[in-house]
């Protein structure tokens, strides 16, 4: 059954710029697709279409009849006063009516009203309610507050005080609680922090409804979805997986279209050279030659039809680097914080060394971007010290962006910060997609991601040694996500960054600080290994197993000799499997960026570190055997 069908769909806003051109597509009952395309290219015009916010041109949308649809991030208006608590009981509408009716009716049966009908409709109303979860609201309700994050002391809060970000938490508690039939989420996870955002991709993998969602987190969509919409120059292009296939797919589609196009070119220029010598035998007295010619240039009109593939030109990006002398970067010890009676943080204790690559993670309002700011000077601590290393230079791109003079046109922003010439400054901002007239617009007319992108732009001028990157890729597009992670890439000075994007984490985190419950965990690995480490720690410990009393080993014949062999051969399996393992490394490394290759691998690791423990226990056993037998 199909759940939303569009065919044909055109929208401009101005005049000859169609955002949507032809638009068409259809998703099935139960599916879950994400729709992409870079920032600007239509994604949430079609899901305000959708929901009726917006109108359209012309085509044709149908949503299934009788299915009940929700945009996430479509923040309805409610009325003055309404606390998050009421905004979130909204979802119970049609659950309160009946209560009141069936108190109504119960009030009646008491008062000695005895009419059959008034039975009857109590019990149905009854059967209703227990069946739409009447009995379990207040269950349900907690459930999902807590797994968004959303604590008591902010149901209580008025819901117009609040922040973009809770409002749309708040509003995704709402729509999941109506258990609606179709989710349309439009950057479900911007908000959301790493906790609450596996936290929805649990739902969604139990959500029996239809989901479309616009996302720039490339691990969610690797989770969630299993088809992909490209919308590209107002039309769609379809993609049957996820995120990792729809990557891989684009380019073998890419160059596919190129080696086509360029073998049509070589037959063009074939083509031409023998309908020029055509023409010169025609001009030579052979009349019946300028016909053919005709009939060539005619075929060779129609195959210039085919334009080139086009490919989106990457960044030239890449960060000045300042060469680093010592070992200790930073040093943090005992450090504190508060905010009246609220303690963010205390006996703060940490150590950086050259060339780590450090992601400090934790739930939202637990004090990461406090740490930035104490360690960039913004905030002073309550108590302990921070100490850079003498030859530590710092970058810092702040998850708030923000301008001395945002009047200023691009250009001249760029001049009076590096005191560059106008036509360096122009070549600098063209290496990161602002070009032609763009460069004149003032810089408070960008949006947040072209923002953070001309702050990186001044950036990259600077000679650091240690990167400061919070949140650096929020409100930016996929395409936009890769081209600051191939600048972090090659840049190989020292990494902190606060992230919720994991995709971002897998890919360059050497060491993790979980920051919670006001202490940091320091781990030294990547954020996979930390993973599997914290799951391990949770899972149950397995009851202690009785031991037997130890039996007297009889004595092996043939004295030594037969143990020293499987020593020996002990010995070369330890050996071999820790040439597998260190393989086995050098392959994740490589496979940084692709999370299901990076998980296969994992996998193999643990199955393989399970193996050299066993390999190491009886390597042990036997050269204790051999020992004892030589007495």
């Amino acid at each position: 059954m199909i759940d939303i069908s569009v065919s044909g769909l055109v929208k401009e806003f101005e005049v000859g710029s169609k955002i949507l051109d032809g638009l068409t597509f259809q998703v099935d009952t139960g599916e879950r697709v994400g729709l992409l395309g870079p920032n600007g290219c239509g994604k949430t015009t079609l899901l305000r279409i959708l929901t009726g916010v917006v109108d359209y041109d012309e085509g044709e949308v149908m949503i299934a009849p009788g299915k009940r649809l929700g945009l996430i991030s479509q923040i309805p208006v409610y009325p003055q006063g309404y606390t998050v608590e009421d905004v979130i009981d909204t979802a119970f509408a049609p659950l309160h009516k009946m209560e009141e009716e069936m108190a109504a009716l119960a009030g009646r049966m008491a008062d000695g009203e005895s009419d059959p009908a008034i039975l009857s409709r109590y019990d149905k109303l009854t059967a209703a309610f227990q069946a739409g979860g009447g009995y379990e609201t207040d269950t349900n309700k907690n459930k999902v507050c807590n797994g968004l994050s959303i604590p008591q002391a902010m149901r209580e809060q008025p819901f117009d005080k609040l922040s973009g970000g809770e409002k749309t938490r708040v509003n995704l508690a709402r729509l999941i609680l109506e258990d609606t039939d179709i989710l349309l989420l439009d950057e479900p996870t911007n908000h959301l922090d790493l906790r609450a955002t596996e936290w929805l991709e649990e739902y969604l993998e139990k959500f029996k409804g239809t989901v479309l969602t616009v996302s720039h987190d490339r691990y969610f969509l690797d989770k969630v979805v299993d088809r992909v919409i490209e919308i590209q120059n107002g039309k769609a292009e379809f993609y049957s997986g996820n995120y990792s296939f729809y990557a891989v797919e684009k380019e073998r589609r890419y160059e596919e279209k190129l080696r086509q196009y360029e073998k049509e070119q070589a037959k063009i220029q074939q083509l031409e050279k023998a309908a020029e010598q055509l023409r010169i035998w025609a001009y030579s007295g052979n009349d019946k030659t300028f016909k053919r010619a005709q009939s060539m240039e005619k075929r060779i009109e129609k195959m210039r039809s085919t334009d080139r593939p086009k490919k989106e030109r990457k960044m030239e990006v890449r960060f000045g680097e300042r060469e680093f002398r010592g070992d200790e970067v930073l040093t943090i010890k005992n450090l504190k914080k508060s905010f009246g009676a609220r303690t963010l943080f205390s006996d703060v204790n940490l150590e950086v060394a050259g060339g780590e690559r450090i992601a400090l993670l934790g739930d939202n309002g637990t004090g990461k971007s406090t740490l930035i700011k104490i360690l960039m000077g913004e905030e002073e601590p309550d108590s302990g010290k921070l100490c850079l290393g003498p030859t530590v230079k710092i970058g810092y791109l702040p998850q708030i962006i923000h301008f001395d003079h945002p009047e200023r046109s691009l250009v001249d922003t760029m001049i009076y910060d590096l005191d560059c010439t106008a036509q360096t400054a122009r070549n600098r901002l063209a290496s990161f997609k602002f070009r032609g007239e763009d460069v004149f617009k003032s810089v408070s007319t960008l949006s947040g991601g072209e923002q953070s992108r001309l702050r990186l732009c001044m950036l990259m001028d600077s000679q650091i040694n240690l990167l400061i990157l919070d949140e650096p890729t929020n409100h930016l597009d996929i395409q936009s996500r890769e081209w600051i992670e191939e600048a972090v890439e090659e840049y190989e000075g020292n990494l902190l960054f606060v992230s919720h994007d994991r995709y971002f984490i897998d890919r360059f985190a050497t060491r993790i600080w979980m920051l919670e419950d006001g202490h940091i965990t320091d781990f030294k690995g990547t954020y996979q290994e930390y993973q599997a480490a914290k799951a391990k720690k949770a899972a149950p410990v397995p009851p202690p197993v009785k031991e037997e009393p130890k039996k007297e080993k009889p004595k092996r014949p043939g004295g030594t000799k037969t143990l020293e062999k499987e020593v020996a051969a002990a010995e070369r399996a330890v050996g071999k499997a820790e040439e597998e393992m260190y393989d086995l490394t050098l392959q994740m490394e490589e496979a940084a960026a692709d999370y299901l290759k990076l998980q296969e691998l994992y996998e193999k690791k643990e199955a393989l570190e399970e193996e050299i423990l066993k390999l190491y226990a009886r390597w042990e056993d036997l050269a204790a055997q051999l020992e004892e037998a030589r007495g």
